[in-house]
């Protein structure tokens, strides 16, 4: 028992490391404009960086996943440097995710009901990971351009010397695993449980 408990720790932690180099360490190189742009809540610096995307022509929309009720465009807009007017008409929010797969789901049902077919993806750097496998799971017909938001809050490029990136890190690799084994298990789940057509 002891052994089997020492294997799946030393698993853990070489899979650990595997994924800290999933972590991107700079701004994708692609200037393409896509259909939308997509911003996961979470951050001041996330907003801020997809509403610049907008200005310069990156998305024909932008959809905020994720937004608390009661928040309106212009008071998100208000707490950037953007003139209300002159992105409000372009920016679209969503209210219903809780959580990355949420984000998803509610942007693909949005994507679907626009008719788009390419979306730049904006997110922190170390939820990027997570985020490109639950979105490219739940799309997989789309084009998704990364395009990660580097915070000051979490170290990139020496998240070991610092106890609340470690912790961060170790956190997004958990629920990565668990994005990772759902979605194997997913299109099983939906076999097991088809309706036999009549």
């Amino acid at each position: 028992m002891a052994i089997f408990v020492a294997a799946i720790v030393v698993l853990y932690a070489l899979g650990f490391l595997w994924f800290t180099t999933l972590l991107p360490t700079e701004t994708d190189n692609d200037d393409r404009s896509t259909d939308a742009i997509v911003v996961l809540t979470g951050g001041s610096d996330r907003l801020g960086v997809a509403l610049d995307l907008l200005s310069d022509e990156k998305g024909r929309k932008l959809f905020v996943s994720g937004v608390y009720r009661g928040v309106d465009v212009r008071q998100l807009l208000d707490l950037s440097r953007h003139s209300p007017e002159d992105l409000s008409c372009c920016v679209v929010l969503g209210y219903e995710a809780d959580n990355t797969r949420g984000n998803a789901l509610e942007t693909a049902a949005w994507m679907k009901e626009q008719g788009f077919t390419s979306l730049r993806l904006v997110t922190a750097t170390y939820h990027m990971p997570r985020s490109l496998l639950e979105f490219r799971h739940t799309m997989p017909q789309t084009l998704i351009i990364p395009h990660p938001v580097f915070t000051e809050h979490f170290k990139r490029q020496d998240w070991w010397m610092w106890p609340g990136s470690s912790a961060l890190l170790v956190t997004e690799y958990t629920k990565y695993l668990i994005a990772r084994v759902r979605g194997v298990f997913d299109p099983l789940f939906a076999v097991l449980t088809r309706t036999p057509a009549e």
